[in-house]
């Protein structure tokens, strides 16, 4: 009979009990340290997005989808508009309660469960870190390529502003960063601020407030700031893991065992 090896696997990370990343043709997925508080912040702006920073993919689409579905069908940005500007009869007027109190517990939920998340994640971080166990850095494909590399995070922020999505195109998020530009889509198209900043342009201040759709523009804002914070964060982080890994690499294959790195007296201090 032939003996069990544990460490012929080719894929290290199978060994491993927990490991900080994973490397595919459609992106990056790692654990790192998050403020439980901004994961909730990003929730509470969006629900969905907070869980999309956890890249718990699945569960921030949903969330993601509910809210424009359910937001849409009660009207509660048309009632924002209203309640900014002081017109609370009218905000009252304009929601629909069947699917404003359908809207509540779901709200809620997405806010705590991101913050409840991001504490557990951190806590398995911070194993993964002791454990320190090797994950793939490289993969190709038939349809992509994808590597650590360090990327610089103000090439990200600029160009998530000009349009979101393409932030993370540039640190290979391909996931979010199709799902950001199909939203970034229907959200200019519905909302007409393209035709309002033309008509700005043209001097017609009156029309180009009129033609906005404030019940699909109040989604932008939140849209916007998140591909700018979801790609800076993760350019930062890849960059982090690129420094890792290599670090590692290079101790493990180049580093001989005889050699005694020389430590000062004041750093033992």
């Amino acid at each position: 009979m032939q003996n069990f090896n544990p460490t012929s696997s080719v894929n290290p990370s199978r060994r491993a009990r927990r490991f900080k990343a994973h490397v595919s043709t459609l992106g990056t997925t790692q654990l790192h340290l998050r403020n439980p508080f901004i994961i909730a912040w990003w929730s509470a702006a969006f629900p969905g997005f907070g869980h999309l920073l956890l890249s718990k993919y699945l569960r921030g689409y949903a969330l993601f989808i509910w809210e424009i579905l359910v937001n849409n069908m009660a009207n509660i940005n048309q009632a924002l508009v209203f309640s900014f500007t002081g017109n609370i009869e009218m905000a009252k007027d304009v929601l629909d309660p069947r699917w404003t109190l359908m809207y509540i517990p779901v709200y809620i939920f997405a806010i705590w469960d991101s913050y409840r998340t991001t504490v557990d994640m951190n806590r398995v971080f911070i194993l993964a870190e002791r454990e320190d166990a090797e994950f793939n850095s490289f993969v190709i494909g038939a349809l992509e390529i994808n590597y650590l590399d360090k990327r610089r995070p103000l090439n990200a922020i600029v160009w998530s502003i000009l349009t979101p999505g393409l932030g993370q195109l540039y640190i290979h998020r391909v996931i979010t960063a199709i799902f950001t530009l199909i939203f970034m889509i229907v959200f200019v198209y519905f909302s007409k601020i393209l035709v309002a900043i033309h008509l700005l342009f043209l001097g017609d201040i009156s029309q180009a407030t009129q033609v906005l759709d404030p019940q699909w523009l109040l989604f932008l804002p939140s849209h916007y700031g998140f591909a700018i914070y979801d790609s800076y964060v993760n350019t930062v982080e890849n960059n982090k893991l690129f420094e890792s890994e290599q670090r590692k690499y290079l101790k493990e294959n180049y580093q001989q065992s005889r050699v005694k790195i020389p430590v000062s007296v004041d750093e033992v201090k």
